[in-house]
């Protein structure tokens, strides 16, 4: 691209930048890009109340454009009030590339970019997808027709994992020529020492802390962290739990845990992600659905063996017997993992260490940059 070449302009739409792994992504693409060839909008909504604003707590560097109406709630009235807004945001930008994140931003946002016109390439990525957990049958199914149809006007499809597009790809979304596939980066963090860490955050040095990191909803299963607790207190294996996370279920989770007395510490939501991994020996996700967990890329990176349910793409993170073990969803499986691990510290060493190794190679934040940047150019190249 010559100096004389005008930037890319590329609009990044999202319906919320709740803390979480899309509002990570979407934040570290904005300042992660070279802005001298891509200049790039982010237009968003705001929070519920039960939700920290990433924006607000995190990336207060990166400006928005923020639409009222646009959020996590759904409601004809705001929604057609975003998608007026959108519209009028389209055609007064006039961006290059429309590119999409999350379902409901996705609709929208492509939907707009069809009303308003122009020539810009949409692009929407799946963060992972509402296709399990979520929706009753008749919803899934309009849900699906409607992502049918919005697929044959995007240019390209992204998906964060290979079993997300494979998901999407069975059941009629896009198809294998607009897919592609982009593993989510991380920075590398600092180098920090375990014990030293546990002394700042107040932690026992003795203890074996198995930590969950992520928003207590019903798709993550808390409860089902809980039952976990209870198996492995009744064998008599000695682990504490770490609950870094809030959302609709934090007050019965602790509620059942100060009542069932268990070895559980709920540290709320926390913006220390990184140095509460490094004090921790195992990491546990405990979902019903998933796309491609930051926080279990945020753990491998930090030397932790991973336990986690084999759903989603959480198999593009951890290969099981690896670096981590990947179970049924059901608690036995899941403590009988954590019981291996707790009675075996080489092992969790081992997997530890493969697990920095295949974070470094498969989730750099320089290749996620990469990949964008790459496809931006495609679009304005015009290509199929």
């Amino acid at each position: 691209m010559s100096a004389q070449t005008p930037p890319i302009k590329v609009m990044q739409v999202i319906a919320r930048m709740n803390v979480g792994g899309p509002a990570v992504i979407v934040a570290e693409l904005m300042r992660g890009m070279d802005s001298s060839k891509y200049q790039q909008t982010l237009v968003t909504g705001y929070c519920a109340d039960d939700e920290a604003d990433y924006l607000e707590t995190v990336a207060t560097d990166i400006p928005a454009i923020r639409i009222n109406a646009l959020g996590r709630s759904v409601s004809l009235l705001k929604d057609l009030s975003s998608f007026f807004a959108l519209v009028k945001l389209i055609r007064r930008l006039k961006p290059d590339v429309i590119h999409t994140h999350t379902a409901k931003a996705g609709v929208l946002g492509r939907l707009a970019s069809l009303v308003a016109g122009g020539s810009a390439k949409r692009v929407h990525t799946f963060h992972g997808h509402l296709l399990h957990g979520y929706f009753n049958a008749p919803k899934r199914v309009i849900m699906i027709a409607m992502e049918r149809i919005l697929g044959w006007f995007t240019f390209r499809i992204i998906a964060i994992g290979n079993v997300v597009k494979n998901d999407l790809l069975d059941v009629g979304i896009g198809s294998a020529k607009k897919f592609l596939v982009f593993f989510p980066g991380l920075p590398e963090p600092k180098p920090t020492n375990r014990q030293e860490m546990r002394k700042v955050l107040g932690l026992a040095g003795d203890t074996l802390y198995c930590t969950f990191v992520g928003r207590l909803t019903y798709i993550k299963r808390p409860d089902r962290l809980l039952d976990v607790a209870v198996l492995l207190e009744s064998r008599g294996v000695k682990v504490h739990f770490l609950v870094a996370g809030e959302g609709e279920q934090f007050e019965s989770s602790k509620s059942r845990a100060t009542h069932d007395q268990l070895p559980i510490t709920f540290l709320g939501w926390r913006s220390d992600t990184d140095a509460i991994l490094t004090a921790s020996d195992i990491a546990i996700l405990c979902s019903d659905n998933e796309g491609i967990p930051l926080t279990l890329i945020q753990a491998a990176q930090a030397g932790l063996p991973i336990v986690a349910t084999n759903v989603g793409s959480i198999s593009d993170i951890v290969v099981s017997g690896s670096n981590g073990l990947l179970t049924a969803t059901n608690p036995e499986a899941l403590a009988e993992a954590i019981e291996i691990l707790a009675n075996d510290s080489a092992l969790r060493q081992s997997m530890g260490s493969e697990g920095q190794r295949r974070a470094r190679e498969f989730f750099s934040l320089e290749r996620m940059i990469s990949d964008h940047s790459n496809l931006y150019s495609r679009c304005m190249q015009g290509n199929d």
